[in-house]
């Protein structure tokens, strides 16, 4: 199922039976025979002995092991034992130096043992008229062990046709999993093909050089809009319950049946936990190619979940993997420190909004990655006619603005101003799913009721309804459209969108227009919960003219201090 690490094991209970071997007492067979072994050594304490007390001893006469020989005593040999011979040790590192030399011989002559790759049988069985039958064209695709081409059938029923190649090189296959792993990909296109969302399989051809794969040359993105909205729309409501997943990656998404218009289902649950909002999860599991960055830094939350969704839609548009080693610890750097390819063909035939699309999931920042509600209404999938559900994240960020100071909650409003349509509409669907009263606003009943009508048991045993104590403003005091938007926005989600420039601009003019005041550095030490130590990087927020936020402070301020090493989340 994906565990990152394998199975843990516990040194202290290691140790435990450690301790309970040298523990283990010889049975004292002479004591039942009546006599003494010859040459008993007298001792107070037993050589340990592998066999259970009662056992007979498969020794010669019935007796133990003897005491080991350096514990005997010098007496019971007629003469010393005579010094090591060094000639030992030289005809040793002779043999070692020889068999070393054969080594580099056989590996150098190229034959023998030392090439392994010779002993391999790359012969796949499949047909060897791909020249002779398709024209190769231009490349669309590339990818770790190989790359994507158009080509066009020569003869037959599909003569005229445009068809995709996948091209994979022997040279490439270098282990007996490597021609494994191109023996199981035919094998299950082959048994999966006839779904309209599955690309369609031809046939499966070799040379001396190459496995090639023909497959439809047609997969438009609508296709993997459909597949990525219906994972979104199961994800949403896992996260809304409080369940992280975990383990997303295409093998646990499943096609109820045969139908075209079969829904997914989600399976395999078997690394899930129940999580609160503010919780942080600390234990490394998942699968290696779709685990996020968080997970192996040991602090996580639902965040996880949308990074391996944004791995599976970028291999649905260019069927590659974004993140690639030969080893498992080659493939965590890489999802640490590398970034994806959206160079290469076919991304520059894919639209622009796929591309954010995948960009806002493969952030490595968790905290500027979509939910899995707000990449629903991305302009790539927004879909009037689907049915939006509401998000967890608006009862947080709702919970952290109640937490914050006036001066804080000013500079939010101001950059609720500033927002885009595209944040705009997202907003206005979970405002309306609350249910306003008949005055337009919110109260603390209108997020109770939305919350009990989604509540399953996973919602209780994750704890979620705790979330309403820290709501409690709102039993009196309603909420207007526009303080919604100021609470329930994240600085951190809009500083990764290209407008992020203008948008702060505009929000810091609104900022000096409304709420911008005289503020010192202790003060927001204080509010932020820091030492004096802090004051030194404090004082650059603050314009020396007026003692109030410059540009610089407003967007610091907003964002906020990192505490790291905490098990909840800090915004």
């Amino acid at each position: 199922m994906g565990q990152c690490h394998g199975t843990c094991f516990s040194v202290k209970d290691g140790y435990r039976r450690h301790r309970r071997r040298r523990k283990m007492t010889i049975p004292d067979n002479s004591e039942a025979s009546g006599a003494t072994p010859p040459h008993a050594v007298q001792t107070s304490s037993t050589w340990p002995s592998p066999y259970p007390t009662g056992d007979v001893s498969p020794l010669p006469n019935g007796g133990a092991s003897p005491t080991p020989a350096r514990s005997t005593s010098k007496r019971f040999f007629q003469r010393p034992f005579p010094p090591p011979s060094p000639a030992k040790h030289i005809k040793a590192a002779l043999a070692k130096r020889q068999a070393a030399a054969k080594k580099k011989d056989a590996v150098g002559t190229g034959g023998g043992l030392g090439d392994p790759e010779r002993l391999l049988d790359k012969s796949f069985g499949y047909g060897k008229n791909f020249g002779s039958t398709y024209h190769l064209g231009q490349e669309v695709g590339r990818g770790h062990f190989g790359n994507t081409c158009f080509a066009t059938a020569k003869k037959g029923e599909m003569k005229g046709q445009t068809v995709a190649v996948k091209i994979i090189p022997k040279a490439k296959m270098t282990t007996p999993i490597s021609i494994e792993d191109v023996r199981r990909e035919v094998k299950i296109l082959k048994a999966l093909s006839g779904h309209k969302n599955l690309v369609k399989f031809y046939e499966a051809c070799e040379d001396a050089l190459n496995v090639y794969i023909i497959m439809e040359g047609k997969y438009a993105e609508e296709d993997a809009k459909a597949i990525v909205a219906q994972m979104l729309d199961v994800v949403a409501f896992c996260h809304f319950q409080g369940v992280v997943h975990r383990d997303l990656k295409p093998e646990n998404f499943l096609f109820t049946t045969k139908d075209e218009s079969s829904p997914m289902k989600l399976i395999d649950f078997g690394l899930s936990d129940f999580i609160r909002a503010d919780e942080r999860l600390n234990d490394t599991v998942g699968s290696s190619y779709y685990v996020a960055p968080e997970v192996l830094h040991r602090s996580y939350n639902t965040e996880a979940d949308m990074w391996s969704i944004g791995v599976i839609t970028y291999i649905l548009l260019c069927g590659s993997r974004p993140f690639w080693a030969r080893t498992e610890s080659g493939i965590f750097r890489s999802i640490l420190r590398a970034d994806p390819n959206f160079d290469d063909a076919p991304w520059p035939d894919i639209s622009a909004e796929a591309k954010d699309f995948v960009k806002r999931l493969l952030n490595k920042d968790y905290r500027k990655r979509m939910t899995a509600v707000q990449a629903l209404t991305h302009p790539w999938l927004r879909n009037e006619q689907r049915q939006i559900p509401l998000d967890m994240l608006v009862y947080r960020l709702i919970k952290l603005y109640f937490r914050t100071s006036p001066l804080k909650q000013a500079a939010l409003k101001a950059l609720s101003k500033a927002i885009t349509k595209d944040e705009l509409f997202y907003l206005q669907l979970q405002f309306k799913l609350l249910q306003p009263n008949k005055d337009g606003l919110i109260y603390l009943d209108n997020f109770q009721m939305a919350l009990s009508q989604n509540a399953t048991e996973a919602m209780k045993l994750s704890r979620i309804p705790e979330i309403m104590d820290s709501l409690d403003a709102l039993s009196q005091n309603g909420m207007d459209f526009d303080e919604f938007c100021a609470a329930a926005i994240s600085p951190y989600q809009l500083e990764v969108l290209e407008q992020w420039e203008q948008i702060s601009n505009t929000a810091f003019q609104h900022f000096e227009q409304e709420g911008n005041r005289v503020v010192s550095v202790e003060e927001l030490a204080q509010e932020l919960n820091l030492t004096h130590i802090a004051h030194s990087f404090l004082q650059d927020w603050i314009r020396s003219e007026d003692r109030k936020f410059s540009f610089y402070g407003y967007t610091k301020y907003l964002h906020g201090i990192t505490v790291r090493g905490s098990n909840t989340i800090q915004q």
